[in-house]
Protein backbone atom coordinates (compact mmCIF):
# COMPACT_ATOMS: atom_id res chain seq x y z
CA UNK A 1 0.00 0.00 0.00
CA UNK A 2 1.50 3.71 -1.34
CA UNK A 3 0.09 6.41 0.93
CA UNK A 4 0.31 10.52 0.02
CA UNK A 5 0.33 12.86 3.54
CA UNK A 6 -0.55 16.02 2.12
CA UNK A 7 0.59 18.83 3.99
CA UNK A 8 0.68 22.79 3.53
CA UNK A 9 3.22 24.80 2.05
CA UNK A 10 3.60 27.34 4.50
CA UNK A 11 5.83 24.85 7.45
CA UNK A 12 8.11 22.68 7.10
CA UNK A 13 7.36 18.89 8.18
CA UNK A 14 8.63 18.48 10.80
CA UNK A 15 7.91 21.89 12.21
CA UNK A 16 10.97 23.47 13.64
CA UNK A 17 8.49 25.22 16.37
CA UNK A 18 4.81 25.87 16.17
CA UNK A 19 3.04 23.59 13.31
CA UNK A 20 0.88 21.37 15.23
CA UNK A 21 -0.81 20.00 12.06
CA UNK A 22 2.99 19.90 10.58
CA UNK A 23 3.44 17.92 13.41
CA UNK A 24 1.17 15.06 13.71
CA UNK A 25 2.00 14.80 9.73
CA UNK A 26 5.53 14.13 10.47
CA UNK A 27 4.60 11.55 13.43
CA UNK A 28 2.19 9.80 11.25
CA UNK A 29 4.74 9.23 8.31
CA UNK A 30 7.31 7.85 10.86
CA UNK A 31 4.89 5.26 11.98
CA UNK A 32 3.48 4.33 8.57
CA UNK A 33 7.21 4.01 7.39
CA UNK A 34 8.10 1.91 10.48
CA UNK A 35 4.94 -0.75 10.32
CA UNK A 36 6.21 -0.89 6.30
CA UNK A 37 3.97 1.22 4.59
CA UNK A 38 5.07 2.84 1.53
CA UNK A 39 4.33 6.54 2.31
CA UNK A 40 5.07 10.10 0.36
CA UNK A 41 4.99 13.79 1.95
CA UNK A 42 3.72 16.36 -0.14
CA UNK A 43 5.36 19.60 2.11
CA UNK A 44 7.89 21.94 1.08
CA UNK A 45 11.87 21.56 0.49
CA UNK A 46 12.56 22.69 4.07
CA UNK A 47 11.13 19.54 5.35
CA UNK A 48 13.18 16.85 7.40
CA UNK A 49 11.18 14.07 7.98
CA UNK A 50 12.56 10.40 7.20
CA UNK A 51 10.26 9.63 4.36
CA UNK A 52 10.00 10.64 0.58
CA UNK A 53 9.51 14.49 0.54
CA UNK A 54 8.08 15.80 -2.85
CA UNK A 55 7.53 19.63 -2.69
CA UNK A 56 6.73 22.72 -5.07
CA UNK A 57 7.65 25.09 -2.82
CA UNK A 58 11.13 25.20 -1.66
CA UNK A 59 11.63 27.43 1.49
CA UNK A 60 8.50 27.66 4.21
CA UNK A 61 6.56 31.16 5.03
CA UNK A 62 5.46 31.84 7.68
CA UNK A 63 3.84 33.11 9.25
CA UNK A 64 1.16 33.96 6.20
CA UNK A 65 -0.93 36.46 6.28
CA UNK A 66 -4.72 35.83 6.20
CA UNK A 67 -6.66 31.95 6.02
CA UNK A 68 -4.88 29.14 5.20
CA UNK A 69 -7.54 28.25 2.63
CA UNK A 70 -7.47 31.53 0.94
CA UNK A 71 -3.67 31.30 0.27
CA UNK A 72 -3.26 30.70 -3.37
CA UNK A 73 -0.15 29.01 -2.67
CA UNK A 74 -1.89 26.58 -0.76
CA UNK A 75 -4.71 25.80 -3.72
CA UNK A 76 -1.20 25.59 -5.83
CA UNK A 77 0.34 23.34 -3.62
CA UNK A 78 -3.03 21.40 -2.90
CA UNK A 79 -3.80 20.74 -6.82
CA UNK A 80 -0.49 19.75 -8.07
CA UNK A 81 0.07 17.35 -4.65
CA UNK A 82 -3.26 15.70 -5.26
CA UNK A 83 -2.48 15.21 -8.89
CA UNK A 84 1.15 14.12 -8.48
CA UNK A 85 -0.18 11.71 -5.67
CA UNK A 86 -3.05 10.23 -7.92
CA UNK A 87 -0.82 8.39 -10.22
CA UNK A 88 0.53 6.00 -7.87
CA UNK A 89 -0.86 6.06 -4.78
CA UNK A 90 -3.80 4.03 -3.09
CA UNK A 91 -4.76 6.40 -0.17
CA UNK A 92 -4.60 9.94 -0.58
CA UNK A 93 -4.69 11.41 3.29
CA UNK A 94 -5.71 15.73 3.63
CA UNK A 95 -5.39 17.91 6.49
CA UNK A 96 -6.47 21.01 4.55
CA UNK A 97 -10.17 22.08 2.89
CA UNK A 98 -7.55 23.67 -0.10
CA UNK A 99 -6.10 20.13 -0.65
CA UNK A 100 -9.98 18.79 -0.06
CA UNK A 101 -11.48 21.18 -2.86
CA UNK A 102 -9.60 19.21 -5.55
CA UNK A 103 -10.40 15.47 -4.29
CA UNK A 104 -13.69 15.31 -6.88
CA UNK A 105 -10.97 15.48 -10.04
CA UNK A 106 -9.24 11.75 -8.88
CA UNK A 107 -10.78 8.37 -8.50
CA UNK A 108 -8.43 7.50 -5.36
CA UNK A 109 -9.45 6.70 -1.96
CA UNK A 110 -9.36 9.89 0.45
CA UNK A 111 -9.07 10.74 4.09
CA UNK A 112 -9.10 14.09 5.56
CA UNK A 113 -7.95 14.78 9.13
CA UNK A 114 -10.08 17.73 10.39
CA UNK A 115 -7.42 19.73 12.66
CA UNK A 116 -9.96 22.64 13.26
CA UNK A 117 -12.56 23.68 15.72
CA UNK A 118 -16.19 23.29 14.40
CA UNK A 119 -16.93 26.38 11.52
CA UNK A 120 -20.19 26.48 10.22
CA UNK A 121 -19.29 27.41 7.06
CA UNK A 122 -16.59 24.33 6.59
CA UNK A 123 -18.94 22.03 7.72
CA UNK A 124 -21.26 23.10 4.90
CA UNK A 125 -18.60 22.36 2.53
CA UNK A 126 -18.17 19.00 3.56
CA UNK A 127 -21.29 17.52 2.86
CA UNK A 128 -20.61 18.13 -0.63
CA UNK A 129 -18.09 15.31 -0.47
CA UNK A 130 -20.15 12.43 0.56
CA UNK A 131 -17.10 10.05 -0.86
CA UNK A 132 -14.17 11.17 1.82
CA UNK A 133 -13.53 9.56 4.79
CA UNK A 134 -13.23 11.97 7.83
CA UNK A 135 -11.49 11.63 10.68
CA UNK A 136 -11.81 14.00 13.76
CA UNK A 137 -9.68 14.15 16.26
CA UNK A 138 -12.07 13.67 18.85
CA UNK A 139 -15.25 12.54 19.95
CA UNK A 140 -16.03 16.27 20.86
CA UNK A 141 -15.16 17.18 17.40
CA UNK A 142 -17.41 14.30 15.89
CA UNK A 143 -20.44 15.02 17.80
CA UNK A 144 -20.67 18.87 15.95
CA UNK A 145 -20.51 17.21 12.24
CA UNK A 146 -22.51 15.97 10.10
CA UNK A 147 -20.28 13.85 7.34
CA UNK A 148 -21.41 10.56 5.61
CA UNK A 149 -18.37 9.15 6.50
CA UNK A 150 -16.85 9.69 9.84
CA UNK A 151 -14.93 8.25 12.70
CA UNK A 152 -12.18 9.69 15.79
CA UNK A 153 -8.73 8.69 15.66
CA UNK A 154 -6.79 10.41 19.10
CA UNK A 155 -3.49 12.09 18.59
CA UNK A 156 -0.42 9.79 19.46
CA UNK A 157 3.17 10.64 19.50
CA UNK A 158 6.26 8.95 19.42
CA UNK A 159 7.37 8.76 23.72
CA UNK A 160 11.00 7.90 22.45
CA UNK A 161 11.19 11.40 21.30
CA UNK A 162 10.63 13.06 24.95
CA UNK A 163 11.67 12.29 28.28
CA UNK A 164 10.49 12.42 31.95
CA UNK A 165 12.73 13.23 34.65
CA UNK A 166 11.80 12.02 38.10
CA UNK A 167 12.66 15.64 39.72
CA UNK A 168 10.57 18.58 39.19
CA UNK A 169 11.82 22.46 39.35
CA UNK A 170 9.92 24.35 41.09
CA UNK A 171 7.72 26.08 38.19
CA UNK A 172 4.12 26.09 35.80
CA UNK A 173 4.33 26.06 32.19
CA UNK A 174 2.42 27.40 29.33
CA UNK A 175 3.29 26.58 25.69
CA UNK A 176 1.29 27.15 22.85
CA UNK A 177 0.01 30.24 20.70
CA UNK A 178 -0.26 33.48 22.63
CA UNK A 179 -3.47 34.35 22.03
CA UNK A 180 -6.84 34.79 23.95
CA UNK A 181 -8.21 31.53 22.99
CA UNK A 182 -5.39 29.79 24.96
CA UNK A 183 -5.77 31.42 27.85
CA UNK A 184 -2.13 32.74 28.19
CA UNK A 185 -3.41 35.71 30.32
CA UNK A 186 -5.06 33.34 33.01
CA UNK A 187 -2.09 31.08 32.95
CA UNK A 188 -0.60 34.54 34.42
CA UNK A 189 -3.04 34.75 36.81
CA UNK A 190 -2.78 31.37 37.97
CA UNK A 191 0.45 31.71 38.55
CA UNK A 192 0.23 35.12 40.93
CA UNK A 193 -2.64 33.00 42.65
CA UNK A 194 -0.78 29.79 43.64
CA UNK A 195 2.45 31.73 44.24
CA UNK A 196 4.65 29.53 41.91
CA UNK A 197 6.54 31.42 38.89
CA UNK A 198 5.33 30.64 35.47
CA UNK A 199 7.60 30.08 32.39
CA UNK A 200 5.47 31.03 29.09
CA UNK A 201 6.96 29.77 25.44
CA UNK A 202 4.91 29.99 22.47
CA UNK A 203 4.41 32.49 19.25
CA UNK A 204 2.86 35.61 18.91
CA UNK A 205 1.60 36.08 16.05
CA UNK A 206 0.86 39.36 14.43
CA UNK A 207 -3.12 39.02 14.65
CA UNK A 208 -2.23 38.66 18.70
CA UNK A 209 0.94 41.31 18.77
CA UNK A 210 -1.80 43.87 20.21
CA UNK A 211 -2.88 41.17 23.00
CA UNK A 212 0.36 40.09 23.74
CA UNK A 213 1.50 43.95 24.50
CA UNK A 214 -1.67 44.55 26.76
CA UNK A 215 -2.08 41.16 28.40
CA UNK A 216 1.19 39.03 28.89
CA UNK A 217 4.21 41.81 28.45
CA UNK A 218 3.43 43.99 31.19
CA UNK A 219 3.84 40.90 33.59
CA UNK A 220 6.80 39.48 32.61
CA UNK A 221 9.71 40.31 34.68
CA UNK A 222 12.10 37.57 33.75
CA UNK A 223 12.09 35.89 36.78
CA UNK A 224 8.16 35.01 38.50
CA UNK A 225 6.96 35.33 35.02
CA UNK A 226 9.04 34.33 31.94
CA UNK A 227 9.05 34.42 28.32
CA UNK A 228 10.99 32.56 26.72
CA UNK A 229 9.94 32.76 23.23
CA UNK A 230 9.50 29.53 20.50
CA UNK A 231 10.62 26.47 21.25
CA UNK A 232 11.96 23.68 19.42
CA UNK A 233 11.65 19.60 20.45
CA UNK A 234 14.58 20.37 22.73
CA UNK A 235 13.39 23.59 24.47
CA UNK A 236 9.60 21.61 24.71
CA UNK A 237 11.46 18.50 26.53
CA UNK A 238 13.55 21.01 28.86
CA UNK A 239 10.12 23.41 29.51
CA UNK A 240 7.92 20.12 30.17
CA UNK A 241 9.93 17.65 31.14
CA UNK A 242 10.77 20.28 34.77
CA UNK A 243 7.74 21.67 35.07
CA UNK A 244 5.70 21.28 38.00
CA UNK A 245 2.72 21.44 35.61
CA UNK A 246 1.50 22.58 32.32
CA UNK A 247 -0.86 25.04 32.04
CA UNK A 248 -4.16 24.66 29.84
CA UNK A 249 -6.65 26.96 30.44
CA UNK A 250 -8.04 27.27 27.43
CA UNK A 251 -11.02 29.54 26.30
CA UNK A 252 -12.38 27.86 23.40
CA UNK A 253 -13.32 24.20 22.13
CA UNK A 254 -10.60 23.50 21.68
CA UNK A 255 -10.68 20.44 19.18
CA UNK A 256 -7.68 18.34 20.93
CA UNK A 257 -4.72 19.62 22.10
CA UNK A 258 -1.29 18.17 21.46
CA UNK A 259 0.35 20.11 23.85
CA UNK A 260 -1.10 18.28 26.50
CA UNK A 261 -0.25 14.50 25.76
CA UNK A 262 3.26 15.73 25.09
CA UNK A 263 3.79 17.19 28.47
CA UNK A 264 2.04 13.87 29.91
CA UNK A 265 4.89 12.19 27.71
CA UNK A 266 7.23 14.39 29.70
CA UNK A 267 5.72 13.17 32.65
CA UNK A 268 4.46 16.21 33.23
CA UNK A 269 0.37 16.31 34.73
CA UNK A 270 -1.85 18.93 32.91
CA UNK A 271 -3.87 21.68 34.93
CA UNK A 272 -6.46 22.05 32.65
CA UNK A 273 -10.21 24.42 32.48
CA UNK A 274 -12.76 22.86 30.73
CA UNK A 275 -13.53 23.00 26.71
CA UNK A 276 -13.80 20.86 23.93
CA UNK A 277 -11.91 17.56 23.95
CA UNK A 278 -9.93 18.59 27.24
CA UNK A 279 -11.96 16.13 29.55
CA UNK A 280 -11.04 13.26 26.51
CA UNK A 281 -7.52 13.80 26.92
CA UNK A 282 -6.88 15.01 30.59
CA UNK A 283 -8.21 11.75 32.92
CA UNK A 284 -8.72 13.70 36.48
CA UNK A 285 -6.33 12.65 39.01
CA UNK A 286 -4.78 10.48 36.83
CA UNK A 287 -2.63 12.79 34.05
CA UNK A 288 -3.81 15.25 35.78
CA UNK A 289 -7.03 17.93 36.69
CA UNK A 290 -9.75 19.16 34.87
CA UNK A 291 -10.88 22.37 36.49
CA UNK A 292 -14.05 25.17 36.55
CA UNK A 293 -12.17 28.19 36.89
CA UNK A 294 -8.75 29.65 37.22
CA UNK A 295 -8.71 29.86 41.23
CA UNK A 296 -9.55 25.72 41.11
CA UNK A 297 -6.33 25.50 38.89
CA UNK A 298 -4.38 27.80 41.28
CA UNK A 299 -5.92 25.58 44.35
CA UNK A 300 -4.77 22.76 42.85
CA UNK A 301 -1.30 23.85 41.72
CA UNK A 302 -0.55 24.54 45.02
CA UNK A 303 -1.14 20.99 46.06
CA UNK A 304 1.31 19.37 43.08
CA UNK A 305 3.10 17.19 42.81
CA UNK A 306 -0.22 15.67 44.74
CA UNK A 307 -0.98 11.78 43.31
CA UNK A 308 1.44 12.44 40.14
CA UNK A 309 4.79 11.04 39.59
CA UNK A 310 6.35 11.14 36.24
CA UNK A 311 6.38 7.49 35.68
CA UNK A 312 2.40 7.02 36.05
CA UNK A 313 1.69 10.22 34.15
CA UNK A 314 3.71 8.65 31.42
CA UNK A 315 1.91 5.65 31.80
CA UNK A 316 -0.97 6.97 31.27
CA UNK A 317 0.54 8.64 27.77
CA UNK A 318 1.86 5.31 26.39
CA UNK A 319 -1.57 3.67 27.03
CA UNK A 320 -3.86 6.34 25.32
CA UNK A 321 -1.91 8.61 23.00
CA UNK A 322 1.04 6.35 21.69
CA UNK A 323 2.25 6.61 17.85
CA UNK A 324 1.58 2.86 17.73
CA UNK A 325 -1.79 3.36 18.63
CA UNK A 326 -2.27 6.07 16.35
CA UNK A 327 -0.81 4.61 13.48
CA UNK A 328 -2.56 1.32 13.71
CA UNK A 329 -6.05 3.15 13.31
CA UNK A 330 -5.13 4.93 9.94
CA UNK A 331 -3.50 1.90 8.99
CA UNK A 332 -7.14 -0.10 9.35
CA UNK A 333 -9.24 3.27 8.12
CA UNK A 334 -6.78 2.93 4.90
CA UNK A 335 -7.10 -0.81 4.04
CA UNK A 336 -10.51 -0.83 4.59
CA UNK A 337 -10.50 1.80 1.78
CA UNK A 338 -8.40 0.00 -0.31
CA UNK A 339 -10.11 -3.63 0.07
CA UNK A 340 -13.50 -1.47 -1.10
CA UNK A 341 -14.38 -2.77 -4.62
CA UNK A 342 -15.64 0.34 -5.86
CA UNK A 343 -13.38 3.76 -5.64
CA UNK A 344 -15.39 6.33 -3.30
CA UNK A 345 -16.28 10.10 -4.68
CA UNK A 346 -17.98 8.57 -7.33
CA UNK A 347 -21.80 9.18 -6.25
CA UNK A 348 -22.19 13.08 -7.43
CA UNK A 349 -26.02 12.45 -7.23
CA UNK A 350 -25.93 12.15 -3.16
CA UNK A 351 -24.40 15.62 -3.28
CA UNK A 352 -26.82 17.70 -0.74
CA UNK A 353 -28.58 20.74 -1.87
CA UNK A 354 -27.85 24.06 0.37
CA UNK A 355 -29.30 27.25 -0.48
Amino acid sequence: MRVALVSSPFLAVPPRKYGGTELFIAQLAKGLKSAGTDVVVYANGESTVGVETRWLYKSQQWPITGEPFDNLKDLNHASWAISDAAADCDVIHLNSIAALMFSRYVQNRFVYTMHHVHEDHLSEVYQFFPGVEFVTISDFQRRRESMAHMRTIHHGIDLKAYTAPCRKRDYLSFLGRIAPIKGTHIAIEVAKKSGIPLKIAGEVQPQFKSYFDAEVKPHIDGRFIEYIGEVGMQGKNDLLGNSLALLFPIQWNEPFGLVMIEAMACGTPVLALRGGAVEEVVCDGISGYVCRSAEEVAQRARELPGPFTAANVRQYCQQYFSLDKMVAEYLALYQELVDEHNPLGKATSELPMIA
